[in-house]
């Protein structure tokens, strides 16, 4: 999406893991942003209070950036010139600090630190005593890389078949970083992949949720904030909130208009369970920090001493794939228990289920339909969903 030339419009772009798109794009929607579906996120043409919603409502998304140039350069001449042209202080204070991260492929400029430098002298003569930080490739897809720390102004610059497009970022740290979650149990997951279990299973936060093996409790925690309609970034803060311009009140309002429209408690059950110890005392721990340990109930037990409860409910879980942890044959047995222990206790209910083998997926003996693919960690993985059956 190219920068708007409209005054006060700004160019934003949600940045999503692959596959997540339209799942953002209907994030947004409920908040009032009329977003388009793009490889990698959704864009928007919006105001900074759009900006603001976007960071403080989306829990699938990456981080939210803003695209303030876009042109073409096949010498070093003219990415001084269109750098020169970029009002960095609208995004920048006197005195403050920034990075620049460059991407370069397939284009005549490919030295990715020689246009960082271009662009670092470029944002200094515009803003009085700023300090410019590291500029390197990260060779990777630096929209989706961690940010600075939080007091850095964070600019990506993205060089592709000699077209030049400088974004800014709004978010900081990146958006899976609710606050809440400090303790880690082996194999985390993202929060932003939690939500999208969630979300992409069709959950709305009305029915039980469970989750047999909760780890350091992400998806249940997740899943409270859902039900308790939280804003997932309320407790944060956000690179746009230092841009010169934008005023206080702006998120004081938006986190006030929040707030007045969460439920006190969960309206449902939700249930986190995990042999391991260790991992109940983190996910309490991390429930207790999010607020709403009072909405979840975390016990210490294996699949199998899963018990009845009445249909319809969502079991979501993020079981071992065997390329992390453990053997793909010592897991066979593990996802054969998970599809028995549900038929038995679990009829009518559904299960979500994160898989990056559709051989463990099939020990479970489930009637699963592919909803998302993604990436977890770099592994290619499926959001899989299926219906338990009822005997009968």
């Amino acid at each position: 999406m190219k920068p708007t030339k409209q005054p006060n419009r700004l160019s934003a772009f949600a940045v999503t893991a692959p596959g997540l798109e339209p799942l953002c794009a209907a994030e947004l929607a409920a908040i009032g942003i009329r977003g388009k579906p793009e490889e990698g996120g959704v864009s928007w043409s919006g105001t900074i209070e759009s900006v603001a919603r976007a960071n403080l409502w989306l829990r699938t998304a990456s981080r939210v950036i803003v695209r303030i140039a876009e042109f073409r350069a096949t010498a070093f001449f003219e990415v001084e010139k269109h750098a020169r042209a970029i009002r960095w202080d609208r995004f920048v204070a006197p005195g403050s600090h920034a990075e620049f991260r460059v991407t370069c492929r397939k284009s005549k400029l490919y030295h990715s630190d020689a246009v960082a430098q271009r662009f670092a002298d470029a944002l200094k003569r515009g803003v009085p005593g700023a300090k410019v930080g590291s500029t390197a490739d990260t060779g990777t897809d630096s929209e989706d890389s961690d940010a600075p720390t939080v007091d850095q102004q964070l600019f990506i610059v993205r060089f592709n078949r000699d077209i030049c497009t400088v974004s800014v970022d709004s978010s900081g740290a990146l958006l899976h970083l609710r606050g809440y979650r400090q303790q880690l149990a082996k194999a985390p997951l993202r929060e932003t992949l939690a939500a999208t279990m969630l979300l992409g299973s069709g959950w709305k936060g009305d029915t039980p949720l469970a989750d047999v093996m909760c780890g350091s409790g992400t998806i249940p925690i997740e899943a409270a904030l859902i039900a308790r309609r939280i804003a997932p970034g309320r407790n944060r803060t956000f690179a746009f909130q230092r841009w010169p311009g934008v005023e206080a009140q702006l998120w004081t309002s938006l986190v006030d208009e929040a707030r007045r429209g969460e439920l006190e408690q969960s309206p449902v059950t939700i249930t986190g369970a995990d042999r391991d110890a260790g991992a109940i005392r983190s996910a309490r721990a991390n429930a207790e920090r999010a607020g709403v340990a009072d909405d979840i109930t975390f016990s210490e037990q294996s699949i199998s001493a899963l018990v009845d409860a009445p249909a319809p409910g969502l079991v979501a879980c993020n079981p071992p794939y065997g390329v992390r942890i453990g053997d793909t044959d010592a897991l066979r047995d593990l996802y054969a228990q998970l599809g028995n222990v549900l038929r038995r206790h679990r009829a009518g209910w559904t299960l979500a289920l994160l898989s990056a083998d559709p051989r463990l997926e099939q020990q479970t003996r489930l009637p699963f339909k592919e909803s998302i693919r993604t990436k977890n960690g770099g592994i290619p993985v499926r959001l899989v969903v299926a219906d338990v059956p009822v005997p009968g």
